[in-house]
């Protein structure tokens, strides 16, 4: 496992590249890659020929790719002093190949997803605002009307199957039969067979 690498980085105008008016795309990936392995306990060190030439001209093994590439041959990476990428960025995965880690699983979680399980868990809990708040919330990352709805149908069906859960717990140890619609309810303000314009004194 290599526990330090070193990446020498073609002329820019800061230590990572990315404050331009129209950086490289790859180079904030590349920066968040490289904070990926700080984390995994890699120590890594990132020179910049433009600000610190310095750290080029200590290296022999640098100096020598120089000499026979010039600067094509940047950004040079190398693990534990061996130069192992040449003239483009690697991926993350071959960041984690250098060091001899194993990449780290795409992360499933994200805003989005978890907008989606807080409008399941507003239709679990009846909460209007939290529901109006996570829609608007779940409509600004872009999520789809179509995976909300499923969201949605998601929690009902588990609503309900708690519901006739717990119903058939209390019915079996009150050693009974499901009960039928009590008269009370069937003739209810907000029964279906009331009237529309009786249930609106009651029901809004």
């Amino acid at each position: 496992m290599a526990n330090k690498l070193e990446v020498f980085d073609p002329p820019m105008c800061c230590s990572t590249g990315i404050c331009g008016p129209s950086p490289d795309p790859v180079l904030p990936r590349f920066a968040s890659d490289l904070h990926w392995l700080e984390s995994q306990g890699v120590k890594v060190e990132r020179y910049n020929l433009a600000q610190e030439p310095q750290a080029f001209a200590a290296s022999e093994t640098v100096k020598a790719f120089l000499v026979e590439y010039g600067n094509d041959c940047l950004p040079l990476i190398l693990a534990n002093g061996s130069v192992v990428s040449r003239g483009s960025y690697p991926t993350r995965k071959e960041l984690a190949s250098f060091a001899g880690l194993q990449e780290e699983a795409p992360a499933l979680y994200t805003a989005a997803v978890a907008e989606l399980v807080a409008i399941g868990a507003s239709i679990a809990s009846n909460c209007e605002p939290c529901f109006k708040h996570h829609f608007d919330q779940a409509r600004k990352l872009g999520v789809s009307v179509e995976d909300m709805a499923r969201a949605v149908e998601t929690a009902q069906a588990g609503r309900e199957s708690s519901a006739r859960s717990v119903l058939e717990l209390a019915n079996r140890l009150l050693k009974r039969d499901a009960p039928k619609a009590s008269p009370v309810m069937e003739s209810s303000c907000c029964s279906p067979a009331t009237s529309v314009a009786s249930r609106s004194n009651c029901c809004g």
